[in-house]
């Protein structure tokens, strides 16, 4: 016997997170729940505003729609749906049919501002590389530099991924690499799209031997019918992010296709709730267990939602707490 659920949650957020010089107060979003006899499967879908071109309430008419059909015996069609709600009905059918692993590598990149004193209990508890994670282009390109510089020199095992959002022109993103000495560049795992066209990026990573990762260009050209990873040559690594880019076989197609070509896949968040956020711990044990997922995101939240992420002791508030707005 079929049946489901709609919840929809909203969580106070930190009073300091910005998103596109927008101030997120309250993370808002739905969680799917897939019941099949004594099985549970569940799934969150959250756009990100800012970064998802849906809304949620977009989103709404179309989880509604598949999870009639799916209660009805429909197998769910993920392809035309929305990446957000793509995402969430395959994670809830994945978990549905025991095929997500338990285990999950929460030993995610810590973020990092002004202090490297402060990083460094952080990276005497993980296992293997010690990488974090810096995000830039927020102020001045040469305080960027100075602040990178200053990471690399105090830490001699740190290994950094920057992120720089598309924030600079050509000139402001060698103002940065300028401030950064050349013996220094290689603990530079890759910075995010720091120019704001791809090419741009591309060639600053030929002129300062910093490597580059897709991020928002991966995400804008995923959708087109005719993308093929091999013609966005170039980078490093690809940041997956998969309420972003779609359906976790979608997910799995990507990081096979980077695996190909030499190229690194790192699964990262999009501010997900905790529930979603372990569920992206456990894909990236399974799918990438070699590589330090970009996870740290729960520290914006003033709560958790149903799982708690290992460690973190904010207040865990249950799902049925929130608001069960459909169900089959």
């Amino acid at each position: 016997m079929r049946s489901a659920k709609l919840y929809r949650y909203e969580l106070p957020m930190d009073s300091g997170v910005i998103l596109r010089e927008q101030r997120l107060t309250v993370r808002e979003g739905f969680i799917v729940e897939l019941a099949l006899d004594d099985k549970i499967g569940r799934g969150e879908i959250a756009p990100l505003p800012g970064f998802s071109l849906e809304s949620l309430e977009e989103t709404y008419a179309q989880v509604v729609e598949q999870l009639a059909l799916w209660s009805q015996g429909v197998e769910l069609d993920l392809e035309p749906l929305f990446p957000s709600v793509a995402f969430g009905l395959s994670m809830a059918q994945l978990e549905l049919d025991g095929i997500l692993p338990e285990q999950g590598c929460y030993q995610a990149a810590p973020l990092c501002s002004g202090d490297p004193d402060e990083l460094l209990p952080k990276l005497n508890a993980m296992t293997g590389e010690k990488v974090a994670k810096i995000k830039v282009g927020l102020y001045e390109p040469i305080r960027d530099g100075m602040l990178v510089s200053l990471f690399l020199e105090s830490i001699p095992d740190l290994t950094l991924r920057l992120d720089a959002n598309r924030a600079w022109t050509s000139e402001k993103a060698l103002q940065f690499a300028k401030k950064i000495a050349p013996s220094l560049r290689q603990r530079i795992a890759f910075i995010e799209e720091p120019c704001q066209s791809p090419g741009d990026s591309f060639s600053f990573a030929i002129a300062t031997g910093i490597a580059i990762a897709w991020d928002e260009t991966l995400q804008h050209s995923v959708r087109k019918d005719d993308f093929k990873l091999q013609d966005y040559n170039g980078a490093k690594a690809i940041i997956i992010k998969p309420t972003l880019i779609g359906s976790i076989e979608r997910c799995a197609e990507l990081i096979a296709t980077a695996k190909s070509l030499g190229i690194k896949a790192i699964i990262s968040s999009s501010i997900e709730s905790s529930l979603g956020l372990t569920q992206l711990a456990r894909l990236a044990a399974w799918q990438l267990p070699q590589e330090t997922p970009g996870l740290d995101t729960i520290g914006l939240f003033a709560q958790q939602l149903e799982v708690a992420w290992p460690g973190c002791e904010l207040p865990v508030v249950p799902l049925n707490q929130q608001a069960l707005i459909w169900q089959s």
